[in-house]
């Protein structure tokens, strides 16, 4: 078996400041943060960019500029810039930050869904911002466009103009057959770093069958042509990113996806999630990659080759 990839994915733009004081909001705070978690074990780094007075969700590239350098300087970790940005945001607004900054990995989502947040409303009486509250309630009625062409123009723009490859995430299996049919047209390039996501509201639920069928589909188009990553959302994060380990996938960790180290208990950095799957994926005598070694799996064109 290769050696596993754990990704980190440090903020996002689902969880908002009420919800976590742990959640890296500022430049600052994300980049200890993702430092802090590749010293743990994290080969990649999943960045989005909070608005540092609000928290709010933000594609703006200064932002993103205030705290990629650092992390580049801070570590060799692997910077993978979502395309995906926000609620509200544009494909101009989304492509602005990784445009710019011309990193080895970005995310690329392979198809429109419903995503919704809302149901997180109930859980607070209050909320620290009032963008917060208006913010999940918007998503009962978003969706999260990725059409054939947007996802043809960041694959032209950003892939081929920028040597830049993709972190394909893929929230229902139709979205692996999306995926085949860019590679079929030669549009991506093997090998292809997949990951499924599960868990979401509007996507493919965290079940078992949903897993292995996920596998078996991507394992029916692609062949040996890529590496499977898992991530999942909320509490099912770490027993179905480990299940997915055994089953030979790729992990994905982060305060993006799941607030918590253990039931009823917030996570108090990225970086203890990270912790908390080596002691799982170790002790199974699952080797965990550098750095070094994922840019390797990935043919990643190295970071001295981005513009930050």
């Amino acid at each position: 078996m290769s050696k596993v990839i754990i990704s980190c994915a440090v903020t996002g733009a689902v969880h908002t400041p009420t919800m976590s004081p742990h959640l890296p909001i500022s430049p600052d705070q994300i980049a200890r943060q993702a430092i802090d978690a590749a010293e743990a074990g994290a080969a990649v780094l999943h960045l989005h960019a909070r608005d540092p007075e609000t928290g709010r969700p933000t594609a703006d590239p200064d932002v993103f500029m205030q705290f990629l350098p650092r992390i580049k300087q801070g570590t060799d970790a692997i910077v993978n810039i979502t395309t995906g940005g926000g609620q509200g945001m544009s494909m101009d607004d989304r492509l602005a930050a990784p445009l710019r900054a011309s990193p080895e990995l970005c995310s690329l989502n392979m198809g429109s869904m419903n995503f919704g947040m809302y149901p997180m409303l109930q859980r607070y009486q209050t909320f620290k911002h009032e963008w917060e509250p208006l913010h999940l309630e918007a998503s009962r009625d978003w969706v999260f466009k990725n059409t054939f062409k947007d996802i043809e123009e960041i694959l032209l723009r950003l892939g081929q103009g920028h040597g830049t490859k993709f972190e394909f995430e893929c929230y229902d299996t139709a979205h692996l057959y999306t995926l085949a049919h860019f590679l079929d047209r030669k549009l991506v390039t093997p090998p292809l770093f997949v990951q499924s996501i599960f868990g979401i509201l509007g996507g493919t639920g965290a079940d078992t069958e949903n897993l292995l069928h996920s596998r078996r589909i991507a394992d029916k188009l692609f062949g040996d042509q890529y590496h499977w990553s898992v991530m999942a959302a909320g509490r099912h994060q770490l027993p179905f990113i480990t299940m997915g380990a055994l089953n030979g996938a790729n992990v994905r960790v982060g305060l993006e996806d799941s607030l918590y180290a253990g039931k009823g208990r917030l996570a108090t950095s990225n970086a203890e999630q990270v912790r908390l799957i080596r002691s799982i994926l170790e002790p199974l005598a699952i080797d965990i990659a550098t750095p070094a070694e994922a840019r390797e799996m990935l043919a990643l064109k190295g970071a001295d080759n981005t513009s930050f």
